[in-house]
């Protein structure tokens, strides 16, 4: 991972010993670098208020409320998430917006409460109350980070990517699965010249324009989709310009048992999503992340929650698909998320923007969505890469997590029959994964009982080569090792036991006849010796 940030033109360098996250990018690029996060976090942060607005059955004007309600309080989480108060906000580029895992749940309260607005606010309340509980035992949370080592992370973070492309791919499709073009090769094609755009901007040796590849990939994208009449603008100047979401405005939350409890599980499956995205986040940007940031971060993330519901909002959580966009980007400066952030504010403040944004097409976001969602499985990698796999279970732990956090993913119905608590915690692939990995690696790695003292069935098929100060004993400084011959500094052969001159062995060593145009290892190697 690199250690310095590339810089743009005309920016001065970071100081001497200034966090990555701390970079200041002036105005524009704050600005710039802000709404390419707002882009690719909009059509997940509009769904949620679509799909339990349309469940609540409330009118086209209520719904546009609620997502404007949730564009606001995103745009206040995400700035207090990155700019931070005393206790909260762990002051990292992590866009906020609404948890697309406590969608199951809500729709379940909203089954059993009437639907309508009544319904809205039995939700509201169950937010409330289970935000706050999470608010108290966050300390908890945030002292296990020493379960967290790469092996776990690692694990996590490759689920975070694996489990978004199933959202990209509907997005390339259209988005609607119910809509006649879901899925046509008009979509997929946008999808893929918005992918095709991504990657020749992302060649280009321009830092700048490399860095806003996904920004103008979108726009590019949206402008061939206005030529090919696949989206429609005719809508953005219908409804209001301004508007203030009413606190209260769906009725003052009413709080039953039943709905709490299942609300709260959805909290535990939030905060060790985002105790994941705030590690994941910590690995991109090179920055160390211990407990008390940690606690920072989930703190800010249950007081948002708490609130949300005051403006017609839901549960907060980090967007995974925007830690992708930092690890695509490299531009790691909270600043510019908090620009996003104020872009979000505003947008939940000026409905017509909101519009604007909206009218983007979902096949252009898928397209840029296959790049960013890849990306955080291979910053996952990435991290795998630094665990040791020999003689222990650490392999184990990896291949069975990742499988587990996949079962989701590859059969959602998997859980159908299970308990409504053990389904709505792991129907998420990336807590089924988070859990697992925990589990495992306390097992293996902290629980030293019973564990074999030689090689696992498990770890690496294959030991590396090595060699024992023995064998470095007999050379000399100079000697060197090329097609199969070694050499001393003068380039004399060394003689080899078992071999003839020229790097042949001879046929007592092989046991027979010796073939000489059987090739011999080759590659060199310099020694310096004693």
């Amino acid at each position: 991972m690199q250690k310095t940030t590339e810089q743009i033109p005309n920016h001065p360098a970071k100081p001497k010993g200034q966090r990555p996250e701390d970079e200041r990018l002036g105005i524009i690029g704050n600005f710039t670098y802000g709404l390419q996060h707002v882009l690719t976090m909009y059509g997940g942060i509009i769904a949620v208020p679509l799909i339990v607005g349309q469940a609540a059955g409330v009118s086209p004007g209520d719904i546009g409320l609620l997502i404007a309600a949730c564009l606001f309080m995103a745009g206040l989480a995400t700035l207090l998430q990155t700019l931070g108060l005393p206790f909260f906000g762990a002051q990292l580029p992590l866009v906020q917006g609404v948890s697309f895992a406590s969608v199951a749940t809500i729709l379940a309260i909203v089954g059993t409460s009437g639907g309508g607005a009544k319904s809205l606010e039995v939700i509201f309340g169950a937010v409330m109350v289970s935000s706050l509980i999470g608010l108290v035992i966050t300390p908890f949370f945030s002292r296990i980070i020493h379960f967290f080592p790469p092996v776990v992370t690692g694990t996590v973070i490759t689920v975070i990517g694996l489990t978004l492309m199933p959202v990209t791919a509907n997005w390339a499709m259209g988005g609607n699965a119910k809509a006649p073009n879901y899925g046509s090769v008009a979509n997929i094609g946008l999808a893929a010249a918005t992918l095709l755009v991504v990657l020749i901007l992302s060649k280009v040796k321009s830092a700048t324009i490399s860095r806003l590849s996904i920004l103008l990939a979108i726009v590019i994208g949206t402008i061939i989709a206005v030529i090919a009449g696949m989206t429609d603008f005719s809508k953005v100047g219908k409804g209001a310009i301004v508007g203030f979401p009413v606190p209260f405005h769906f009725g003052l939350p009413k709080f039953e048992i039943a709905a709490i409890i299942s609300m709260f599980i959805v909290v535990l499956v939030i905060m060790v999503e985002t105790s994941a995205d705030v590690l994941a986040i910590g690995e991109i940007v090179d920055t160390p992340v211990d407990s008390r940031r940690l606690g920072d971060g989930l703190r800010a993330d249950m007081i948002s929650s708490a609130v949300s519901p005051i403006f017609g909002s839901f549960t907060q959580s980090a967007f995974a698909q925007n830690v992708g966009l930092v690890a695509v980007t490299k531009v790691k400066s909270r600043f510019v998320v908090a620009a996003g952030g104020g872009i979000l504010v505003v947008l939940g403040l000026l409905p017509v923007l909101g519009r604007v944004v909206a009218a983007i097409p979902l096949p252009v976001l898928g397209g840029a969505g296959i790049v960013l969602f890849g990306s955080v499985t291979a910053s996952g990698i990435r991290t795998l890469a630094r665990v040791e796999y020999e003689n222990n279970m650490n392999l184990v732990v990896v291949a069975t997590s990742i499988a587990f956090g996949m079962i989701p993913i590859a059969k959602p119905d998997f859980y159908e029959h299970f308990p409504k608590w053990f389904a709505t915690i792991f129907h998420s692939g990336i807590s089924s994964a988070a859990v697992m990995a925990i589990l495992l690696n306390i097992l293996f790695n902290r629980i030293q009982a019973g564990n074999t003292e030689g090689q696992s069935v498990f770890a690496a098929g294959t030991t590396p080569r090595s060699l024992t100060p023995d064998d470095l004993q007999p050379l000399n400084h100079g000697d060197h090792y090329l097609d199969g011959v070694l050499y001393d500094a003068d380039g004399n052969e060394v003689p080899i036991a078992g071999q003839e001159p020229g790097g042949r062995r001879s046929p007592q060593a092989n046991g027979g006849p010796t073939d000489d145009n059987t090739p011999t290892p080759g590659g060199r190697k310099s020694v310096s010796g004693h």
